[in-house]
C-alpha cells in the first residue's frame, strides 16, 4: 500500500501561527525567515520577564507535525537566545517564530512532546 504523507509548507505553517497569536491577541514576529516548503520551524516564546522557552517541529512516526520542547519555557532568556544562535549557524534553512507572551502560552496546536512548564 503506497502512503503519502501531505505536510504543509514551513512558510504557510508560520504565517498561520502569527495569525493565531495575534488573532489572540499576542505578539508575534518572524525573527528567521527560512525555507519555504521544508525549512525547519523553532517556535520561542518569551515570558518578558527574563524568561524564556523553545520549542521545535518535528514528524512523528505516524506522519503528523508536532513539537518538542527544547527548553522549558522557565528556561533563562540568553540560554534560547543562544540555542536559536546555534540552531541557525547549523542549519540556515530554520524558520524562527518569536512569541511575546507573559503567561508563557505558545499557542501551538497538535502534540507537544515534553515538559513546558
Amino acid at each position: 500500500m503506497f502512503f503519502m504523507s501531505l505536510r504543509l509548507k514551513s512558510e504557510l505553517y508560520v504565517q498561520s501561527l502569527v495569525r493565531r497569536v495575534q488573532a489572540a491577541m499576542g505578539a508575534a514576529y518572524v525573527l528567521r525567515r527560512g525555507d519555504k516548503d521544508a525549512g525547519g520551524i523553532y517556535v520561542r516564546v518569551n515570558r518578558l520577564d527574563g524568561t524564556a522557552g523553545v520549542l521545535n517541529m518535528f514528524t512523528d512516526m505516524d506522519g503528523a507535525q508536532s513539537f518538542r520542547v527544547v527548553l522549558p519555557v522557565d528556561s533563562d532568556e540568553a540560554e534560547s537566545d543562544a540555542l536559536i544562535e546555534r540552531e541557525m549557524q547549523r542549519d540556515p534553512d530554520i524558520w524562527v517564530v518569536d512569541i511575546e507572551d507573559a503567561r508563557g502560552r505558545h499557542f501551538l496546536e497538535g502534540r507537544i512532546e515534553g515538559v513546558w512548564d
